[in-house]
């Protein structure tokens, strides 16, 4: 007996979109067939021609535990990120303390095994003096290596080339970065001060983390992965200057991969007049120009895979002047509506989305058993309701801040369910609270 049949599904997966029905057994996806509702389960859910997909991987999140529990902790924001439809996610490591050796990594492990809602991993990060550590780290211990080449405090902001060359020759595993030139920023962010004090308009946001300090952080990245043929995936890339870095292709043929979040791709410079500081991030949203260029890069495959950078502050933080207000935003919870908004207004194809949001990230990654509608995989599923509009207000955000910047706004879409390892985690407005998430695993040529 399966424990569920989904019947009359339009299945999004591998390219295609087709009509079939899916039975799960044990957490895993025992068969993909038509006409299988007559099968014994114990439950049959009819989901009337929705969209099923493999649950989202979010290949960049901040969960802001240790250290912060105001912003989020692993509880509440993997209990967020089911119900947007995210099934797994690769945590960073600058928390406090932050993630710079191996125990740090399973003291993360430890506490998501007991409450993570969603699948999970960890990001070892770098410092000044870590490089040791990040010699022996090894795809059980990590996803991935975490360089802060700008927009980070203390040791972990690894600016000097001397010492980014070292990490880049020596990595065992794939290199995520933030691309950021801090001393470009720095050069604006004086210039602005000498005119506005701490009272800089938030419109100016991306003048001062600007295209010059993103391209030239990026050039740096990419020269040195070439010249030691690092594994390496450029974050959250933010300009049109950039993307001509990058070559088009697919991301199983590429040992350079590149990232676009969710923001990046539905906001742009206009929006700051109405959100303020709410949609303050680093690197920052640009003009409507770039925004446009990162949608056309999605289409043309120069971007691999779409994440969210979700980054929980409390509100009384955001509220603050310029200067003081942090950099970051809630995501998880409406991320993969705000993909099916912008497929629905730029016409973008479901199956390439799919590919961005599931498929990428576990192939680049070298997730198992993972990001795809396949027999003998884990069921990790996300069910979307195309003709179900979803309204953000207060009393459905489950961030545990308490606010997005979704806040008063309709989707066009809505998430039905969430399966994470075949169990029901997200059931048409209610987060099952069953604790279900898993430990991913990995494996790659490094």
């Amino acid at each position: 007996m399966f424990d569920y049949v989904l019947m009359n599904a339009k299945i999004i997966n591998e390219g295609r979109i087709t009509e079939e029905d899916i039975a799960i057994k044990e957490g895993r996806i025992a068969r993909i067939d038509q006409n299988i509702s007559s099968l014994p389960a114990k439950r049959v859910i009819d989901l009337q021609g929705k969209y099923l997909m493999p649950g989202m991987i979010d290949d960049q999140v901040h969960f802001r535990e240790p250290g912060m529990p105001h912003k989020g902790d692993i509880f509440t924001e993997s209990r967020a990120a089911v119900a947007g439809g995210i099934t797994s996610y690769m945590e960073m490591p600058n928390t406090n303390p932050p993630t710079l050796d191996v125990a740090a990594l399973q003291e993360k492990k430890r506490r998501a095994a007991q409450k993570s809602l969603a699948n999970y991993a960890f990001y070892l990060g770098t410092s000044t003096d870590n490089l040791e550590q990040v010699k022996r780290i090894t795809p059980e211990h990590a996803c991935g290596i975490k360089i802060f080449m700008g927009s980070s405090t203390g040791n972990m902001c690894i600016d000097d080339p001397a010492i980014l060359e070292q990490f880049f020759a020596h990595a065992p595993i794939l290199v995520a970065t933030h691309c950021e030139d801090d001393h470009i920023i720095k050069q604006q962010l004086d210039y602005y001060q000498s005119l506005y004090g701490n009272n800089i308009p938030i419109a100016l946001h991306p003048y001062i983390r600007s295209h010059q300090a993103c391209y030239q952080s990026s050039l740096l990245a990419v020269s040195l992965a070439r010249r030691y043929q690092t594994k390496l995936h450029v974050l959250h890339l933010t300009t049109a200057h950039e993307l001509s870095l990058f070559d088009a292709g697919h991301h199983r043929n590429k040992r350079i991969t590149l990232e676009a979040c969710v923001h990046h791709l539905f906001f742009n410079e206009q929006d700051y007049a109405r959100l303020g500081t709410r949609i303050k991030c680093n690197p920052a949203i640009k003009k409507r120009a770039d925004q446009q260029a990162l949608l056309t890069a999605v289409q043309q495959d120069r971007i691999d895979v779409i994440a969210t950078d979700h980054a929980p502050h409390s509100w009384q933080e955001k509220q603050q002047a310029y200067t003081q207000a942090p950099a970051g935003l809630p995501l998880v919870q409406h991320a993969l509506l705000s993909l099916f908004e912008l497929q629905q207004r730029y016409q973008l194809d479901l199956p390439q989305i799919v590919t961005k949001a599931c498929h990428a990230p576990a192939d680049i990654y070298g997730v198992q058993q993972r990001g795809y509608i396949r027999e003998g995989y884990w069921a990790d599923i996300t069910v979307v309701d195309m003709h179900q509009p979803y309204y953000v207000h207060p009393g459905n955000i489950a961030y545990k801040c308490g606010w997005s910047p979704f806040t008063g706004h309709r989707f066009p879409a809505s998430i039905h369910h969430t399966f994470v390892n075949g169990k029901l985690a997200y059931d048409q407005g209610r987060i099952c609270e069953t604790g279900s998430g898993m430990a991913l695993e990995f494996r790659y040529a490094s």
